[in-house]
């Protein structure tokens, strides 16, 4: 039973480490060394606060350890400033560890939760030392209460309170805007707004990916640390640099509580397509606001569920 009752945690537990983490793998891990943790030393659950804050203790500090070993995860924009977009991307930076597409559209019930595994939200959490970065994430994120944070840190409220406050300080002073996350649209607005992109991407209309990206939309492309900002930089680099990928295919997926697609350009034999990126694509009010294109297809496709090659009778959808 107690088992039974600790599994029950494993999606949120998951969600949260890979917020701490930046790294869906990793978050993996980290919520199953938790729940073995947990259920080793759950005679000595002595119930003074509840099991689900009793759980995060025990993941918090199994992810304080996994951080002190290693480096803040990034996206390109968090290494340099925007390039221009009709220059090559240069050597594939293999040595920076990037923050990762999560496979999950909303891995708790709360609509915030959601809004909160967004990739540029998780990015900027990396920039929060660890102990903040968990203090955030549970009380404004998950709910916890200010004396819960305190007894899982082992702390005072006051302590807690004013970690909590030097968090939120940074976030706004990198431009984390509660308010823009909020914008999201309606389900079916997104399911429109990635159908019209999936469609318009693969006939390759610039005039249509125009009309639907903001005016300061970015688009970037780990490993790779270029990145772009603006219409005119990122239709520069669809047209030059990376024109070969005019005739692409877009299979629909979710990551990071948005629309995804797995991107297939057609083979050079022309029997089909192979797979080239996976594409995470925020939306903002009814504008596309950023384009994150991971080209680790090999592992993160089976992550996915996407295909190692695809036919050319596959037909192109959207889904939110």
């Amino acid at each position: 039973m107690a088992a039974e009752r600790l599994e029950l945690y494993r999606g949120e537990l998951t969600g949260y480490c890979y917020r701490m983490l930046g790294a869906y793998a990793e978050a993996e891990d980290a919520a199953q060394e938790t729940l073995v943790r947990a259920w080793r030393n759950i005679g000595r659950f002595e119930g003074r606060s509840s099991l689900r804050s009793w759980v995060y203790r025990i993941a918090t500090n199994v992810c304080l350890d996994a951080l002190a070993a290693g480096k803040r995860r990034a996206l390109p924009m968090d290494l340099g400033a925007p390039s221009e977009g009709g220059t090559p991307p240069g050597a594939p930076l293999e040595a920076v560890l990037w923050v990762e597409p999560c496979p999950r559209a909303n891995p708790e019930t709360s609509a915030t939760a959601g809004e909160s595994i967004h990739l540029a939200f998780v990015a900027v959490l990396q920039h929060l030392p660890p102990r903040q970065r968990a203090t955030l994430i549970l009380r404004d994120v998950l709910g916890f209460t200010a004396r819960e944070v305190a007894d899982l840190h082992g702390t005072t409220v006051a302590s807690a309170n004013s970690t909590l406050q030097r968090a939120r300080a940074t976030l706004a002073s990198r431009g984390e805007n509660a308010a823009e996350r909020s914008s999201r649209p309606s389900e079916a607005t997104l399911r429109v707004l990635a159908e019209r992109y999936a469609t318009a991407f693969s006939r390759y209309d610039m005039e249509e990916l125009n009309m639907l990206l903001h005016v300061d939309a970015t688009l970037c492309l780990p490993p790779y640390a270029k990145w772009m900002r603006g219409i005119g930089d990122i239709r520069a680099w669809l047209t030059g640099p990376a024109v070969g990928c005019r005739g692409s295919l877009l299979i629909p997926t979710v990551a990071n509580g948005t629309a995804a697609f797995g991107q297939y350009r057609p083979h050079p034999d022309g029997t089909g397509y192979v797979p080239w990126a996976l594409q995470v694509v925020d939306f903002s009010e009814d504008h596309i606001t950023g384009i994150t294109a991971f080209r680790d297809t090999e592992r993160l496709f089976p992550l996915f569920g996407l295909p190692e090659r695809v036919g050319e009778d596959t037909r192109v959808g959207a889904q939110a």
